[in-house]
Order: structure tokens, then sequence, then C-alpha cells
């Protein structure tokens, strides 16, 4: 592959995971490209996870870069971070949880065009507890009904996207919405976009950020902010475009 790949992972409390994934992550660059990087975003996190990184960064050198927050941002707010480190063409994150295996990050390479802006993958089947999978199936689906979105899966956080287009979406989200924002964003960009299953393991370590109450009320406010600027604003100058557009041509 002739474009660089920078290939990040948020992370929080995330220590246990952290070496095996990333030695998978090498591993798979090493033969797909010889122009990469990848960045850990530590996300103010409370366990090891700082001294793990010192130690994985004197092994993989210059090749491993890490960007600390002294306190917790939010999943958003890692995000944010991480498209802002990277450097190269193209830009990968996954989660730093290890439920996801980076390793099918060649099958979303596979799938790259020209016109293609972004690869999503898709959960072939979700691994988690029966609440969340009801409940991430419930948010997908009126996410994607209210905000008219086209990828079937909002939440799988395993994508490949161009550089140059995340910098032009300005991403404002610091909770979970940040994915809502990013596709939602992407689609009305009017590039193309690419779908692709990939597998999801069960978590080992840790416990998700998302279900407590104050990232909830983050979730709900940022959400709601988001539908007024994205679909109520955003449509509302379509119409006064198409109507200026008719009276142009009329007169």
């Amino acid at each position: 592959m002739d474009m660089g790949v920078s290939v990040f992972f948020p992370a929080y409390n995330d220590a246990p995971s952290l070496p095996g994934l990333l030695e998978k992550a090498f591993k798979t660059l090493e033969s797909v490209t010889s122009d990469y990087e990848v960045i850990v975003v530590n996300d103010g996190s409370g366990d090891n996870t700082g001294v793990v990184l010192v130690e994985l960064q004197a092994r993989y050198g210059e090749r491993l870069r890490v960007v600390t927050h002294e306190q917790n941002r939010g999943y958003g707010g890692a995000l944010r971070s991480g498209f802002a480190a990277a450097t190269k063409d193209l830009v990968f994150y996954t989660d730093g949880d290890a439920q996801y295996d980076p390793g099918e990050v060649a099958g979303l390479m596979r799938l790259l065009r020209p016109a293609v802006g972004l690869v999503n993958g898709y959960k072939l089947q979700r691994h988690d507890p029966w609440h969340r999978v009801a409940l991430g199936k419930i948010y997908n689906r009126v996410a994607r009904v209210m905000f008219g979105i086209r990828i079937r899966d909002i939440d799988c956080d395993f994508r490949l996207i161009r550089r140059e287009l995340v910098e032009d979406l300005r991403l404002e989200s610091t909770s979970g919405t940040i994915c809502l924002e990013l596709v939602k964003k992407i689609e009305l960009s009017g590039c193309e976009v690419a779908e692709v299953g990939v597998h999801h393991y069960p978590r080992l370590h840790g416990t998700s950020q998302f279900f407590r109450w104050h990232s909830l009320l983050t979730t709900l406010r940022q959400f709601m902010r988001l539908y007024w600027q994205l679909v109520v604003v955003h449509g509302t100058g379509r119409v006064v475009e198409r109507v200026l557009c008719a009276f142009h041509l009329s007169a």
C-alpha cells in the first residue's frame, strides 16, 4: 500500500489488554504497509495504563506514540485527540479494550477506493451482556431513523478514514455521540462509504464508561444538540437553498 496509515487506540483503564492488542496491530501493519504509526490515547486512566505504555514504548520505539490526558475527557475527547495526533494519509481506530481484532484492518484496506472516504465495520455478532446488546440495538435504530444515517452499525468502533476528511469535519462531541457525529458528517460530505463485517469479542478486562449517570446525561444532551445542528438546522438550510435556486432560475 502506498498510503501511510495512522492507527490509534483510545484507552481508559485498559492496561491488561494493551500489550496483546498492540502486538497484533504491529504485526498486521508490518504486513500491509511500511509507512505506519501507532498511537495510544491514555484518557486519564486510574490503573497502571501509563506504566504499561512506558514499557511498550521501550519495546516498539518511535513507532509507538502516547497521548496522555491527565484527566478523563470522555470517549469523544479521546477520539478527537487521536485524530489530531495522526499524521498519515489514512486513520484507523478501534478501542483499547480488545473487543475488536486489529488484525482485521487489512480487510478494511482492501475496500478502499479513490471515491471512498470511510470504510466502516459492522459487528457480525455482538458479545456483550444482554442489556448492552438490547440498548445498543435500540440506540442504533433510533439514531439511524432520526438522523437518516445509512451506515448499518453506528457504534462499531472499527473504522478506516481518510485523514483529510476528518480534518474537515470539525468534530465537537466529547461523549460516545462522537460516533454519531462522525458518521453523519461523513455521509453529508458526499463521499462514498464501504462496509465490512468484523468480529466482536467479550470484554475480558475493565468496565464500560457508558453506563454511568454522568455519561448518560452528557450523551443525551449532545445527542439532542447534534439532532438540532445536523438535521433541523442543516435541513432548513437545504430547503432555503432550494427555494433561492428556484427563484433564481425563474427570474
